[in-house]
Formats: structure tokens, C-alpha cells, sequence
């Protein structure tokens, strides 16, 4: 969250281009679309304890919550939420949420592998419910499997989902052949270390596939930086390059299907100026 605006005070022009916006925080009831209450309560009473005793919670082995935990996971959410409203509304087409903790892990009743709240799933069921969004499509490039967001979204026909992830790895999910409840998930499983360009062109050609009869209203983009080679946590081969064309791709798409609408979410990337290097290659093609 530092490397990210310090990377883009050296690029003025870009900077200066963009409406940098402070998201709102997401209510009990905004995340209640996706969440069940119960767990939600958890999360809050867990940072709570943490505010009070200056210690953390292991809600599972990799996934802790501290005492400013509750405040990071809502303004994450709403943060998405609101780059919904805007791309709505006109006050901006398209979006990059600069958000932790990510969401793509996190269940419906159960925080996993860093995420507490499912921001893009949520996003999904925002658009679908409160404006009104018959078709919502979501492309999933981080090199983990978002299983949270296909166990949030694979039952409403009208969120189709893209995952191209790294297997065998972490979660263990998104075979090939998972398609989801109402065949509305593309999984895109392949292997660490190959060209850049096989990865490239085997998500784009998911895209095509799930957008085919399908125009959708919004593009909702889990932005995982954890592709790109040389993250500690993947295997992928993916450059600064790749980055700005898989955006360019996708905004020259949505173009097409919905004006342009493209919202896009933080996901993983743990090399941290790389990450930064990246969000702001992404930004660039946006714009």
C-alpha cells in the first residue's frame, strides 16, 4: 500500500491523469450479499480483540486478524463497491482498486489464504442486485485459483468466471474440467515456467469463450501480480509487458460489450516493487 502511490509519484503524467478516489467502507450488510452474518461477526469481534490486546487471531494457517483488520477488509470491499457505482454512473469507466486484503480465497463462511471478504464476488452480486446487471464477467489472472470467488459466484448463471492459475498449487483447486454449477466457470490450469505468450493467448482465449453469447454489462478483473516471473509465491513467467497487454485486451473488449466498464481489484503479488511496477503498467493501460 506505500510501494504502490510512491511508484506512481515517479510516473507524473500518469498521476496527474488519474481521479484518485478514497473508497467508503462496505456495511455488515453490503458483505451479508456473500457472506454469511455469522462469519462477518467473527471478523469484527476477532479485530476487536485484537484493538484491545494488541494480539492476533489465526482465523486459518495463513490467514491472521488484527486489531485494524475489520477497517482494512471493509474499505477494500467498498472500495470495489464504489468503483462499481462510478463505473455506472459515468464518473469513471474504469477502475483500479489499490486494495489489501485481497478476496479471491476468502468463502462464504470462511477467511482462507490471506482474504477475509470476497471483494470481486461481492462486486459481482452489487452490480447484479443494485444496478440491475444481467451479465457479469470476471477474469481471474493471479497465479493462485480464486476458489472463494467461483464458490461465491458459480451458482447465479448471470457472473460467467476466468481463472488461468498455476497447477498443481495452492489452493488445490480449478481443475479443467470444474465448470461450476451452470457451466459459467473457464478454468485455465497450466503449469509454472512456460513462454509468457502461452499464457497470454490461453486467457484471452477463455475470455472469448465465456464471453461468447454472453456480452457482458461489466468486467470485473482480479488483478493477482503474483504471475508475474519471479514472485516467491508462483511459477509463472508473465513481464510488465504482459501485464499491459492482457489490459489492453480486456478494456479493447470491454469497449465493445459495455462501454468500457472495467473494474479491477488487487489481488496477490508479494515481490513488492514489482507489484508496484505492475499496478502502475496496469494503470497505464487503462488510461
Amino acid at each position: 500500500m506505500r510501494a504502490i502511490p510512491a511508484a506512481l509519484r515517479h510516473d507524473p503524467e500518469l498521476f496527474h491523469a488519474l481521479l484518485h478516489v478514497e473508497g467508503r467502507h462496505a456495511t455488515t450488510d453490503d458483505l451479508a450479499l456473500v457472506h454469511d452474518a455469522h462469519y462477518i461477526a467473527r471478523v469484527r469481534s476477532a479485530a476487536e480483540a485484537g484493538a484491545a490486546t494488541q494480539t492476533v487471531t489465526h482465523l486459518d494457517p495463513d490467514t491472521v486478524v488484527s486489531g485494524g483488520s475489520w477497517d482494512a477488509a471493509t474499505a477494500a470491499a467498498g472500495c470495489v463497491l464504489d468503483a462499481v457505482d462510478m463505473a455506472v454512473d459515468g464518473r469513471a469507466l474504469r477502475s483500479f482498486c489499490a486494495i489489501r486484503p485481497p478476496g479471491h480465497h476468502a468463502l462464504h463462511d470462511r477467511a482462507m489464504g490471506f482474504c477475509l471478504f470476497g471483494n470481486v464476488a461481492l462486486a459481482a452480486r452489487w452490480g447484479r442486485r443494485h444496478h440491475s446487471m444481467d451479465r457479469v464477467l470476471i477474469v481471474d489472472w493471479d497465479v493462485h485459483h480464486g476458489n472463494g470467488t467461483q464458490a461465491l459466484v458459480e451458482s447465479d448463471a448471470g457472473v460467467h468466471y476466468v481463472s488461468m492459475h498455476q497447477w498443481p498449487w495452492y489452493p488445490g483447486t480449478g481443475a479443467a474440467d470444474d465448470r461450476g454449477t451452470h457451466a459459467n466457470v473457464w478454468n485455465v490450469p497450466l503449469p509454472a515456467g512456460l513462454a509468457r505468450a502461452r499464457y497470454t493467448g490461453a486467457l484471452l482465449e477463455a475470455v472469448d469463450r465465456a464471453a461468447a453469447g454472453f456480452t457482458p454489462d461489466l468486467v470485473l478483473v482480479s488483478a493477482g501480480f503474483d504471475s508475474l516471473r519471479g514472485d516467491p509465491l508462483g511459477g509463472f513467467t508473465l513481464e510488465l509487458e504482459d501485464i499491459d497487454l492482457l489490459t489492453r485486451e480486456l478494456k479493447s473488449r470491454a469497449d465493445l460489450w459495455c462501454g468500457g466498464r472495467v473494474v479491477s481489484a488487487l489481488e496477490g503479488g508479494y515481490a513488492v516493487a514489482q507489484t508496484a511496477a505492475a499496478c502502475v503498467a496496469h494503470l497505464r493501460a487503462m488510461v
